[in-house]
């Protein structure tokens, strides 16, 4: 085990409590299985190189994470994200959370789309998928754009800078979409990975944890004059309430009917959650 439990802490999402015997019992053996599959096709890779005689660098090995909103797959992936940096074989992960490929609210509001914010027309699909073209085929020295939780908006001018890493988390709603008729053959995001994971829940439960966070939020963050959702912030509790429950119901909850849910099955592994946010279950994909 490497993971402290200061470090634990400072990996937990808001309202998303996960103890050390979970990073035991789940994330770690999950680390050590992704990093035998990671070693694994490093060694094809090689191996081909060696047979064509050829000279390039190696691919970086890429994981989506998907899942509803409220899930918690934001910090299931900063855990993983940890845990791999860990083992000698790949020292360099990096983590890139999809909100950063969000069309700017501007043009959102533009298109009519302010109400679908999080379903896949919302999504600058051709830059992610030529990002990670680029990733794939071993660019170095490139920059992954920067969503803001606060402004509820892309951070203008700031980046995440993405360098050859040995391991990238694609981490997002709708990660695991397939292509659709109108893609024109062209790859998909889902296309460049190597090993998915899908974080699953019940719905009622996803939905209460969304309003939990939510009053959490609305007593911290929202106090802030730049917060997006500041002018909720005198609200009542039984104001507050409503309001959360009104945007999981006509926004985050079709979503995740309509478009989330029904890729958990392209997952290579599912990880289910109880009430108390705990890991109640994991299914791998047999082939």
């Amino acid at each position: 085990m490497t993971l402290s439990e200061d470090e634990l802490a400072a990996l937990r999402g808001l309202n998303e409590p996960v103890s050390m015997d979970e990073v035991v019992d789940i994330y770690l053996p999950l680390s050590r299985l992704l990093n035998l599959h990671f070693s694994a096709t490093l060694g094809l890779f090689e191996a081909r190189q060696a047979f064509l005689g050829g000279s390039e660098s190696k691919v970086p090995y890429i994981i989506g994470m998907a899942g509803s909103v409220a899930v918690g797959k934001s910090t299931v992936a900063r855990i993983m994200r940890t845990l791999l940096s860990r083992w000698p074989e790949h020292p360099n992960v990096d983590l890139v959370p999809t909100d950063g490929f969000l069309l700017p609210n501007a043009v959102l509001e533009d298109r009519g789309l302010m109400q679908r914010k999080g379903f896949p027309e919302s999504y600058e699909r051709g830059a992610l998928v030529d990002f990670l073209s680029e990733v794939k085929a071993g660019t170095r020295n490139l920059t992954a754009p920067v969503y803001s939780h606060l402004t509820y908006d892309i951070r203008q001018g700031e980046g995440l800078h993405i360098d050859q890493p040995d391991i990238l988390i694609i981490e997002g709603l709708n990660v695991l979409q397939p292509a659709t008729k109108g893609d024109d053959a062209r790859p998909y995001v889902s296309d460049f990975f190597d090993f998915s994971i899908y974080i699953d829940a019940d719905e009622t439960v996803i939905r209460q944890w969304y309003i939990d966070r939510w009053l959490r939020l609305q007593r911290t963050a929202f106090e802030d004059e730049r917060s997006y959702f500041h002018r909720f912030a005198d609200l009542s509790e039984e104001e507050a309430i409503a309001r959360a429950s009104e945007l999981w119901d006509t926004i985050n909850g079709i979503n995740l009917r309509e478009n989330i849910l029904p890729t958990r099955e392209r997952a290579d592994l599912v990880l289910r959650k109880a009430t108390d946010h705990s890991t109640e279950s994991v299914a791998l994909r047999r082939i």
